[in-house]
């Protein structure tokens, strides 16, 4: 009886600690890539304010060839929204909304996931001429992990985990507008 009193004391100890130091991470993180297309602006950020366009170079988009895909609205203008729906757990069910678009510079996206879990983050695109026939292509991506969760940024690397699958939907997104 003594070793079990002990072993639940040392149970709740360790879920007291873990509360406490979860009160103290941040749970917030940011995620940004980028890449140099070697196109003029205006035509990058055409291709880009396309949410439709991800499917040929985004990394989750490519996952799932089978997802089932949903779209509400008009495609390049603030509010449309391109939904999945996939069997596959690492692609989920979730959707991303166009939310603000600054011409020529900024595509703002919402980002909601529903499966295997819930959140709503945000993402963003941007194009900064480099000259007259290249461009910089900024992808990023905001979240954040609730409390007691975020506890779990601890052990996570976002910028790694996120960050890889940016630079290659950059990288598949040079290639394609190179061709």
């Amino acid at each position: 009886m003594q070793i079990l009193k002990k072993l639940l004391i040392l149970v709740v100890a360790v879920v007291a600690i873990a509360l406490i130091a979860a009160l103290f991470v941040d749970k917030e993180y940011a995620v940004e890539r980028e890449i140099v297309i070697n196109k003029p602006k205006a035509e990058v950020f055409e291709y880009v304010t396309y949410l439709k366009n991800q499917d040929n170079y985004s990394v989750w988009n490519m996952k799932d060839p089978a997802s089932v895909k949903t779209y509400t609205g008009t495609d390049g203008t603030v509010g449309f929204i391109a939904a999945w729906d996939s069997k596959m757990e690492d692609v989920g069910k979730g959707e991303q909304e166009i939310t603000k678009i600054t011409e020529g510079e900024k595509i703002d996206l919402a980002l909601r996931f529903k499966e295997p879990f819930e959140a709503n983050d945000t993402a963003y695109m941007i194009t900064e001429a480099v000259s007259d026939s290249q461009t910089k292509v900024k992808w990023g991506f905001n979240g954040a992990m609730p409390y007691p969760m975020n506890l779990m940024l601890l052990m996570m690397n976002m910028d790694e985990m996120l960050g890889k699958d940016l630079q290659d939907g950059l990288n598949n997104l040079k290639v394609l507008m190179e061709k």
